[in-house]
């Protein structure tokens, strides 16, 4: 009886807790920095006992920068953003996916409106620490309920650069993690975010989305989860031929996606159920002939709250 509770009364102590001044000015100390300086480094996921190498290199400038993306270990990858398009190039496959830009990455996790994140987080100063050689200033945002993570981020005492980001469960253990093993933080040579392959002749695969109203269709998906509103509604391009819905529900921090696509002709079948990978928990269900999958960075319930809200209704 007393694990019962014991997540319960977190949760009531969480939410009478107060942000505290000097936590947000580091939160937007660490939002600036993402944003406005330039730097390459190299950072560790890790999720369980898997782990992935990866070495990132980005330029600020007036146009919304660049940044390169390299996967040092496991399938060769690199992806190049600018502010409106991601271009992902598979050597071993020698295609390119070019699509828009529509999410936040590490190190640059933090939305704009930071001021909307103290409705759903309490946000105060952790301990200082040292990653990657730097003295380390830590912010925690703990979630004033259980449909959210927790989150702890630590950024160089000096720029505000952040080099270490973890995700924590309603118990406060790591469920994924985000760290930079080393970073210089300064100008960088514009040679350094070019594609190292000539991909002139490789096959391009362009996931374009167009804006859509899934209920001129007949869907009703939507989400009753506080604080995560409607962020996008699309249709993209799926595969060779077909499609799929998406609709996108964030609360500026963690967000999730719908996807709706249709079972005609797919020789497959659904495979309904729960399943994650580090954070992302995903939900499978089959609904009227389309299979519903919900894929967020939030926890099983909230996953499943969503996709049992996805309703079809056929229109007259």
């Amino acid at each position: 009886m007393r694990w019962l509770l014991l997540p319960l009364a977190l949760v009531a102590a969480v939410a009478q807790a107060q942000t505290t001044p000097e936590a947000l000015v580091l939160l937007r100390k660490i939002h600036e920095a993402t944003q406005k300086l330039s730097y390459t480094g190299t950072f560790v996921y890790q999720q369980g006992g898997q782990t992935e190498t990866s070495r990132i290199t980005r330029i600020a400038d007036a146009a919304g920068g660049i940044e390169k993306l390299e996967a040092l270990d496991g399938t060769p990858r690199e992806v190049v953003r600018t502010r409106d398009t991601v271009r992902c190039y598979l050597p071993d496959r020698r295609v390119v996916k070019v699509d828009r830009r529509d999410a936040r990455t590490f190190p640059a996790l933090l939305p704009d409106e930071l001021a909307e994140l103290t409705q759903h987080y309490v946000i105060t100063r952790g301990k200082r620490a040292r990653v990657a050689g730097l003295d380390c200033e830590s912010v925690v945002l703990m979630p004033r309920d259980a449909l959210r993570y927790g989150h702890k981020l630590c950024a160089d005492a000096g720029s505000g650069m952040l080099l270490k980001a973890r995700i924590l469960d309603s118990r406060g253990e790591m469920v994924e993690q985000f760290t930079f093993t080393q970073i210089a933080i300064g100008s960088v040579s514009r040679d350094k975010v070019k594609p190292r392959h000539d991909a002139r002749s490789w096959r391009v695969v362009e996931t374009a989305a167009t804006p859509v109203n899934m209920a001129e269709s007949g869907w009703i998906v939507s989400s009753d989860l506080p604080g995560f509103r409607k962020v996008v509604e699309v249709r993209r391009k799926l595969r060779d031929s077909g499609t799929v819905g998406q609709v996108v529900y964030s609360d500026g921090l963690a967000a999730v996606s719908v996807f709706i696509e249709s079972l005609a002709g797919r020789s497959e079948p659904v495979r309904p159920g729960l399943s994650n990978l580090g954070a992302i928990n995903i939900v499978t269900r089959e609904v009227a002939n389309h299979a519903v999958t919900v894929v967020g960075e939030a926890p099983a319930a909230s996953v499943q709250r969503i996709a049992e809200g996805v309703v079809f209704k056929q229109l007259q």
